[in-house]
C-alpha cells in the first residue's frame, strides 16, 4: 500500500461519534448525543430468551482432557437448566447477599454454571482472584475478602490446590463445593459436596419465583478492586449496572453484536473486563464463549495460539502484552493468521497502553492476509462502571485514545492541578462498596459523580466529537525535588512506543529526586536481540553488548525528544527480576502495578538515582563514549 492511499478497514460501525458538551463554572460535562435504549430488568431474561430461541447454540466451551482435548460444550438450553438446578440448591442452603457464594478458582465451566445459578436465584456471588489463594502463604488479601463477605458457600475446582487456604480461613461450618470431590477430606470438618450434587437438584417453582422477584437493584455479584494501595474494596454490581452496560456496549459498538459474538478469551472472571464485559456479552447477545486456558506469558501463550488456530473469534479482547505475543506468532504462522482474522470484526485492548508499533504490526498482518485492517478499538472504564464507560469514535484512533461516553452516561471533567479528572454518573455506576460506607462516601462528589482518579485530555480541542485521550492516573503522578510535576501516563506511553518491541512496560521513578528515571520491563524480544540461548539468565541478557547498545540508544532518543526535566529520562535500567504476582506488582490481567513495584523495589530505585545500581544507562551526546 502506498503512503498516498488511505488504509482500508473492514466495515465497522461506531454508534457514538458525537458529543453534547456544556460548561458550568470550571467543570465540563459531556454526554453522547444519542439516548440509551431500553434494556431488560435482569440479565437472566436474556439467558431465558436465547435458551428458547437458539437452545442448541453453544454458550460456554472448555477443552476437556477426558475428551482428548476436544471442547466440552454447554448450550443455552443446558445452561438454563443447570442454572435453575443450581439456583434451587443455593436457595435450599439459605444463601443471600449477606451469605454469598464465593468462587476461589479460575475460569471454568463449573465456575460459569455456578455464576448463572446464583444470578438466576437472585443470590450474590463473588469470584476471587485465585492468586490470593495460590501465590504465597500469608493469605492476607484472601482473609480480608472472606471477612468482608462472610460467605455461606465456597467453590473451588480442585481440593489439592485450595485445601490449605480453605482450611486456614474458611469457617468450618461453611460448605465447600468441588468440581471433583472424590477423596477430598477436610481436617477441620468442612462439609464437602461435589458440584454434580447441585446439578442433580430438582428445581421447583420457588427458584423461578426467586428469579422473577429479582430486579434492577438486586445485587448480582461483588468484584474486588486491585488493592494496590489499600486493602481491596468489594464493588457492588447490580442487575441495573450489568444490563444497562450491555446496552451501552451494543450502542457504542453495534457491529460487534449484530450477529452472535464468538469469543476466545482468557481474561479472569474475577476482573470486570472478563467477568462482566465479556461473560455477559455472550449471555446477552446469544454468543459463544470459548474459555482460553492460555495466558500472555511465554509458558502459556502456546495454548492461546492453539485455540485461535481452531476457533475464529468475531471480536477479540486482550492486554497489550498479549497482542505483542500474538503479533509475533502470526508473523510466521499462516494458519493462525488466516483463522484469527477470518471473521474478526474488531479488536479491543485494555489494562495498559498499547504501543503504536504493535498496533501497526497487527494492521499489517491483517492487510497481508485479507487486504484490509481490522479496527483496533479502545475505551476507558473500571470495576465501578461495570466496566464499559467510554469508547472510541472511529477506526483511525491512536494508542491512548478513549473516545466519548457511552449512551446514558454523563461525565464531568474537573481540574485537578495541571490535569483534568474524569468522573462518571449513569445507570452502569456502582451504588458503592459493600459494608464500607466510608469508602463509598469518599468515592462520590457533591453532585453524585464517581471520582475515577483517571486524567484525560481532548484529542482535538477544536473538534470535541473526536473524544478524549487518556492522560494517566492522577495518583501515579508526582513532583521532582525541583517542584516540577511529572505526568506518568504519557511518559510511560512514550517509552513503550520508543522501546517496541523489546519494552513491555515502564515504571517511572523520581519522586522527590532531581531527575526522572525508569525501570524497564522487557519482552521476550530482548533475548532475541541479545543473541543468547533461551537458557541465558536475564543478568547475561542485559549485560550483552547488543542490549547495552540498544538501551543506550533508547535513552538517547528519549532524551532528544524531551521538552524539559519532567519528560527527560535521565537514567534507566532493565529489570533482571520480573514483576511478582504474589507481591501485587502484576495483576491477573498481566498489567503492571506502578505503586507496588515502587514499594517493593524501593532500594533499587534509590540505587538507580544514586548511580550505584548496575547496568544504568544515562543520556549521552553523539560521539560520546559509554
Amino acid at each position: 500500500m502506498s503512503q498516498a492511499q488511505a488504509p482500508v478497514f473492514r466495515p465497522y460501525t461506531f454508534g457514538v461519534n458525537r458529543a453534547r458538551v456544556r460548561t458550568e463554572g470550571a467543570n465540563t460535562y459531556v454526554m453522547a448525543d444519542v439516548p440509551l435504549g431500553d434494556y431488560p430488568p435482569r440479565i437472566t431474561d436474556q439467558l431465558v430468551r436465547w435458551a428458547r430461541a437458539t437452545p442448541d447454540q453453544t454458550l460456554f466451551a472448555q477443552r476437556d482432557p477426558t475428551l482428548g482435548g476436544d471442547w466440552r460444550r454447554i448450550s443455552f438450553a443446558q445452561a438454563l437448566d443447570s442454572a435453575r438446578r443450581i439456583g434451587q440448591a443455593l436457595l435450599d442452603r439459605g444463601l443471600s447477599a449477606e451469605r454469598p457464594l464465593v468462587i476461589l478458582s479460575d475460569n471454568s465451566l463449573g465456575h460459569a454454571l455456578l455464576a448463572l445459578g446464583a444470578v438466576y436465584a437472585g443470590i450474590a456471588f463473588c469470584p476471587v482472584s485465585p492468586a490470593y489463594s495460590l501465590v504465597g502463604r500469608d493469605y492476607d488479601k484472601l482473609g480480608h475478602v472472606l471477612n468482608t463477605l462472610t460467605p455461606g458457600l465456597v467453590f473451588a475446582a480442585d481440593w489439592q490446590q485450595f485445601q490449605a487456604p480453605i482450611e486456614a480461613l474458611v469457617d468450618a461450618g461453611v460448605e465447600v463445593i468441588l468440581d471433583q470431590a472424590e477423596g477430598a477430606v477436610s481436617t477441620r470438618g468442612h462439609r464437602i459436596t461435589p458440584l454434580a450434587a447441585l446439578l442433580a437438584t430438582e428445581p421447583t417453582a420457588a427458584v423461578d419465583a426467586a428469579m422473577e422477584a429479582t430486579g434492577p437493584d438486586t445485587i448480582v455479584k461483588f468484584l474486588f478492586t486491585s488493592g494496590s494501595t489499600k486493602l481491596p474494596k468489594a464493588v457492588i454490581n447490580t442487575q441495573r449496572m450489568i444490563c444497562a452496560n450491555q446496552q451501552q456496549m451494543a450502542q457504542s459498538m453495534p457491529t460487534t453484536v449484530e450477529t452472535p459474538p464468538v469469543l476466545v478469551d482468557w481474561l479472569p472472571w474475577n476482573h470486570t473486563a472478563g467477568g462482566n464485559h465479556n461473560f455477559f456479552m455472550c449471555v446477552s447477545h446469544g454468543g459463544s464463549f470459548y474459555i482460553d486456558e492460555g495466558k500472555p506469558t511465554p509458558a502459556l501463550i502456546g495454548e492461546t495460539i492453539r485455540n485461535l488456530r481452531e476457533i475464529a473469534p468475531t471480536w477479540y479482547f486482550n492486554v497489550p502484552v498479549g497482542y505483542e505475543a500474538l503479533a509475533r506468532a502470526m508473523e510466521s504462522d499462516d494458519i493462525l493468521r488466516r483463522n484469527f482474522y477470518s471473521r474478526l470484526r474488531s479488536m479491543l485492548y485494555a489494562g495498559a497502553a498499547l504501543s503504536q508499533p504493535v498496533q501497526d504490526a497487527l494492521y499489517a498482518l491483517a492487510e497481508r492476509e485479507y487486504g484490509e485492517r481490522i479496527p483496533m478499538t479502545a475505551g476507558l472504564g473500571m470495576t465501578e462502571s461495570s466496566p464499559f464507560a467510554l469508547f472510541v469514535t472511529n477506526p483511525h484512533s491512536l494508542a491512548g485514545h478513549v473516545g466519548l461516553p457511552s449512551a446514558g452516561m454523563e461525565i464531568k471533567l474537573v481540574k485537578m492541578g495541571d490535569k483534568e479528572e474524569i468522573r462518571y454518573k449513569g445507570p452502569n455506576i456502582t451504588p458503592g462498596y459493600w459494608r464500607n460506607p466510608e469508602a463509598t462516601a469518599e468515592a462520590f462528589d457533591e453532585e453524585g459523580f464517581f471520582c475515577t482518579g483517571d486524567a484525560v485530555l481532548w484529542i482535538d480541542e477544536g473538534n470535541k466529537h473526536l473524544g478524549l485521550k487518556f492522560d494517566g492516573r492522577i495518583a501515579e503522578d508526582f513532583k521532582l525535588a525541583t517542584g516540577t510535576f511529572v505526568s506518568v501516563g504519557p511518559l510511560r506511553g512514550k517509552i513503550i512506543s520508543a522501546g517496541a518491541p523489546s519494552v513491555q512496560d515502564a515504571v517511572i521513578t523520581g519522586l522527590n529526586m532531581n531527575e526522572v528515571g525508569a525501570l524497564l520491563v522487557a519482552t521476550p524480544a530482548i533475548r532475541q536481540l541479545a543473541g543468547l540461548p533461551v537458557t541465558a539468565s536475564m543478568e547475561e541478557v542485559v549485560t550483552s553488548a547488543p542490549v547495552v547498545a540498544w538501551l543506550q540508544d533508547l535513552v538517547n532518543r528519549l532524551s532528544a525528544q524531551a521538552t524539559g526535566s519532567a519528560t527527560r529520562i535521565a537514567r534507566a535500567l532493565l529489570l533482571t527480576e520480573p514483576p511478582h504476582l504474589d507481591k501485587g506488582e502484576i495483576t491477573d490481567k498481566g498489567s503492571l502495578n506502578q505503586r507496588a513495584v515502587l514499594k517493593h523495589r524501593a532500594a533499587l530505585v534509590e540505587a538507580l538515582h544514586a548511580g550505584t545500581a548496575p547496568h544504568i544507562a544515562t543520556p549521552q551526546k553523539k560521539g560520546a563514549s559509554a
